[in-house]
């Protein structure tokens, strides 16, 4: 006869199986409440945080639209669109296996979806990117500055260097609620922006796409044409996504919370860029070979609102140039560590000063544009790595 805790123990172990198969047919979630639960400030500071990392000194100062969206015309469009697919579906992903996974670090996704060496290589290879995207942020700091208020270049970059430096110092946990709150505003100021330009001359869409064709107007572009653009735009930003959404993952209280808020992240963010796109267009007899032209625009409504705007375009470097110089210091050194405030300020000084020898549009084109082509081979492995993935299932 069955004593009452092998009883217990049978009853127990029934359960735990019955529990197992149920999981595996909801493709392995945990059926929990905890893990399936849902904080809408949470989903809004993922959105924010995912929309504030993007945007950038390349986006707020209307560079990277210039090159990468306008300089194609209306078929800047379909760079957005095409965008906007790719940024939902890697940006859920690299969150939802951040979650899943639990890395140790974030980097650690490299391996996950490519394999140990390769994996590894893609590691180094998107440290020394991050890096070179840091530079970027800084040289854009000094031209905003310089451009409106007629701050010396060197002033502007060193200010940014210490702004961000001293915020990495700080740690993830106050990175992600600063520009988790900064990316919506900025990207809502952006959009008004666009719309108010379109508004003044909405004609000037089909004219400024015009002239693009047919060369009047020369523009830097990003890629070969509107598709090869929109794979390297967001080949180069997946480089800067993947170990910070990976991290930022294990924040989240269910899987289903992280995909809401880089869906809706995605989607914001796709927004911006578009009626920027459109903004940018309608002007582009003004802003083409400007280096700045978003506060081309801004000057065409208003000087304050041009000075507004300076301001906002500078917080928007601030937001993307503090989580770059943080996953630089957080891939060699333990955060928190002595190491890491050593290598954190090491990082930031080299980066000012190498920022301060290269002129902004020409670090945005190359940097970004030769960096776009290997994150398209990343998202490969990706969508290998999740098709093996289902079939397994």
């Amino acid at each position: 006869m069955l004593t009452r805790e092998e009883i217990r123990g049978f009853v127990q172990n029934y359960l735990s199986l019955m529990q197992e198969k149920l999981c595996r047919l909801l493709n392995g979630r945990d059926l929990s409440m905890e893990r399936e639960r849902v904080d809408v400030s949470n989903v809004i500071k993922f959105a924010g945080t995912f929309i504030a990392f993007l945007i950038g000194s390349g986006f707020a100062t209307g560079q990277e639209i210039l090159q990468y969206f306008t300089s194609y015309g209306l078929n800047g469009l379909l760079t957005g669109l095409l965008m906007l697919v790719l940024f939902v579906y890697v940006g859920a992903d690299f969150i939802r296996v951040g979650f899943k996974q639990d890395f140790k670090k974030g980097s650690d996704i490299f391996a996950y979806y490519c394999g140990k060496h390769i994996g590894m290589a893609y590691d180094y290879f998107t440290i020394a990117f991050l890096f070179m995207s840091y530079v970027v942020m800084i040289a854009g700091a000094g031209a905003t500055l310089n451009q409106h208020f007629g701050v010396p270049y060197t002033a502007g970059a060193i200010a940014m260097m210490l702004l961000a430096g001293g915020t990495v110092i700080m740690g993830l946990g106050r990175i992600v609620d600063v520009i988790g709150r900064m990316g919506p505003v900025i990207v809502v100021l952006a959009i008004g922006l666009g719309l108010i330009s379109v508004f003044k001359n909405p004609a000037g869409i089909v004219e400024g796409s015009a002239l693009i064709n047919s060369g009047s107007i020369e523009v830097m572009r990003a890629g070969t044409n509107w598709f090869t653009s929109a794979c390297s735009y967001v080949g180069f930003c997946m480089l800067w996504l993947a170990a910070f959404l990976a991290a930022l993952g294990k924040r989240a209280n269910s899987a289903k919370e992280a995909v809401l808020g880089t869906t809706f992240g995605a989607i914001g963010f796709a927004a911006g860029c578009i009626i920027m796109m459109l903004g940018l267009l309608a002007n582009i007899k003004t802003v083409a070979g400007s280096q700045i032209p978003s506060l081309l625009l801004a000057g065409e409504i208003s000087h304050i609102f041009a000075t507004v705007f300076s301001a906002i375009i500078f917080v928007g470097i601030y937001t993307t140039a503090v989580p770059l110089l943080w996953q630089c210091s957080a891939r060699f050194a333990e955060e928190k560590s002595k190491n890491f405030y050593i290598l954190t300020i090491v990082l930031a000084a080299a980066g000012c000063f190498i920022g301060l020898a290269l002129p902004f549009n020409k670090l945005v084109n190359i940097i970004y544009g030769i960096n776009g082509y290997v994150g398209i081979l990343l998202l490969a492995f990706i969508v290998v790595k999740d098709v093996r993935t289902r079939f397994a299932k």
